[in-house]
């Protein structure tokens, strides 16, 4: 493929952009795509100094799902290239929802089938008053099945009995009711100034701290409370009081000043 359908680009802050770049199609993504972003995803996993990631897409939708021709092409596979296929789908999801660093998917549009996935695996998720929200496999005879798990998640058993089943189209306000969605503004300009303003929370945060959060919710996430939950929760904080992140962290608190992982003000003299 000549044209970049999925651009990387990473700023002297650590905050990383992946970007679908297909708006002709209104960004639906194939086998390819979903190798790419698999690809880049490993390697953001994999570097300490990237301490943000930003999911975004060029054009009017985020994303249509999945690509029609991709579709076709698997129709046509066997029950075991499928499955491959499906595999594939299911890691990116699982990727996506397990990157340590913090993930903000910026939605304007449509984000329909797959895409809503992208979205549930998503720590923070921003979108327009515009965009609007679709579980649409089974219109042609499918189920949103690899991204199932974060979807119902997200919205929750009731609101998928409902909404896996009839393919209706909800509102990013009506997703921000049921968990989908944090904020919802009312312009693409408001959408950029709304993530700028998470991005900045989270790098005035320790990134080992914030890593280490993220993992905990995973790890107490749905479970009862029992004896190895609180053991564990119990090393959690232990083992980070005296990492040298936890370490400055207090001394900065208790010292008034700024801990080492907060860049400077442009701002300041």
């Amino acid at each position: 493929m000549t044209l970049e359908t999925v651009r990387f680009d990473r700023d002297d802050r650590g905050v990383s952009t992946l970007t679908l770049n297909r708006p002709e199609v209104h960004n639906a993504f194939d086998d390819a795509i979903i190798e790419s972003l698999i690809a880049h995803l490993k390697v953001i996993a994999e570097d300490p100094s990237i301490r943000v990631l930003l999911l975004r897409s060029e054009g009017k939708n985020f994303s249509a799902g999945a690509d029609l021709n991709w579709m076709r092409r698997m129709a046509d596979n066997s029950h075991a290239d499928n499955l491959v296929d499906a595999r594939g789908l299911a890691e990116l999801m699982q990727r996506l929802n397990a990157l340590p660093q913090p993930t903000i998917a910026r939605v304007q549009g449509a984000a329909f089938g797959g895409a809503v996935g992208l979205a549930a695996c998503c720590d923070m998720v921003v979108a327009t008053e515009a965009s609007l929200f679709c579980l649409s496999e089974v219109k042609i005879g499918l189920i949103p099945a690899v991204i199932s798990p974060y979807v119902v998640r997200a919205i929750g058993e009731r609101q998928a009995r409902r909404f896996f089943l009839t393919a209706e189209a909800f509102s990013a306000p009506t997703a921000q009711q049921w968990g989908l969605v944090h904020e919802v503004v009312a312009s693409d300009s408001e959408l950029d100034d709304c993530c700028d303003k998470l991005i900045s929370r989270l790098l005035n945060n320790g990134p080992a701290a914030v890593s280490a959060a993220k993992s905990l919710i995973a790890a107490v996430s749905g479970r009862h409370i029992t004896a190895e939950v609180i053991e564990d929760t119990a090393r959690r904080i232990a083992d980070i009081r005296v990492s040298r992140e936890g370490q400055e962290g207090l001394s900065a608190f208790l010292n008034k000043r700024q801990p080492d992982w907060v860049q400077p003000s442009k701002n300041n003299n």
